[in-house]
């Protein structure tokens, strides 16, 4: 089977809602971006890794330690169209979207995701990310918390923000297993460009969750299973607990 090429791709924007400037907020005394970089560098599947910007500081900054930055354009609706302007000027077999507010990703789950790529002898896969089982009972019914549930052959029937599966009967001895989306993906080079394109559905304006417009245009999405668990950083309260975890190891 013939290597696949992987480009690794950061969408970074500086006008976060709940975190403005949050691709520079400072973690133990690097830009939270730079911990991104540096972690997804390590996975071995990757040949190359991108930071998507709109904004110069940004840029710089990254420029500044050693990565390499691109600017695209500040009016894209998702990070995933962002990354889509990169695979216009850079070619690659496959592209990785790795959030920005990432710190603590693992090199790991970088390479799982490649993997269910690499295992597709028959290109039948376009589109992929990665779920990890929830642990906590409470992250069911956080809405923060997006949980997706798979069909037989390990594709997407639906992510959402609700506790899904839902299980009716409570007073049944069922065991239902509920799994976190984790949010990065990867794409073959054609559905990447055709995503921009696509019309955002219903759900994906309901949910606040991009994912679901190719689920609404009637592509699937392959999810692999992953113990790798991740932190993302939303708020000003999460820079403190990633730090800790990291002072932690």
């Amino acid at each position: 089977m013939p290597r696949v090429n992987f480009l690794a791709v950061i969408p970074a924007r500086y006008a976060a809602t709940r975190l403005p400037g949050k691709p520079l907020v400072s973690i133990c005394g690097r830009p939270m971006i730079q911990h991104v970089v540096e972690r997804v560098r390590q996975a071995k599947r990757v040949s190359r890794v991108v930071v998507a910007t709109d904004d110069q500081r940004i840029r710089d900054a990254v420029r500044g330690f050693g990565g390499e930055a691109m600017m695209t354009r500040s009016d894209h609706r998702s990070g995933s169209e962002r990354v889509a302007e990169v695979a216009t000027q850079i070619s690659a077999d496959v592209y990785i979207n790795v959030q920005g507010d990432e710190p603590l990703i693992e090199p790991g789950a970088v390479d799982a995701l490649a993997d269910v790529f690499t295992d597709d002898a028959d290109g039948e896969v376009q589109v992929a990310t990665l779920c990890v089982p929830i642990t906590n009972a409470a992250d069911i019914m956080d809405p923060n918390i997006v949980k997706v549930v798979l069909d037989f052959q390990g594709d997407a029937l639906y992510f959402s923000r609700a506790p899904i599966p839902w299980v009716r009967d409570e007073g049944s001895r069922v065991h239902a297993r509920h799994f976190k989306h984790l949010g990065i993906y990867a794409f073959r080079r054609e559905p990447l460009l055709d995503f921009p394109t696509l019309p955002p559905g219903e759900l994906e304006k309901l949910e606040q969750l991009e994912q679901l417009r190719f689920l609404e245009n009637g592509y699937k999405i392959r999810v692999a299973e992953t113990s790798f668990d991740s932190v993302s950083v939303d708020v000003p309260a999460d820079v403190a607990r990633v730090e800790a975890i990291l002072n932690g190891r």
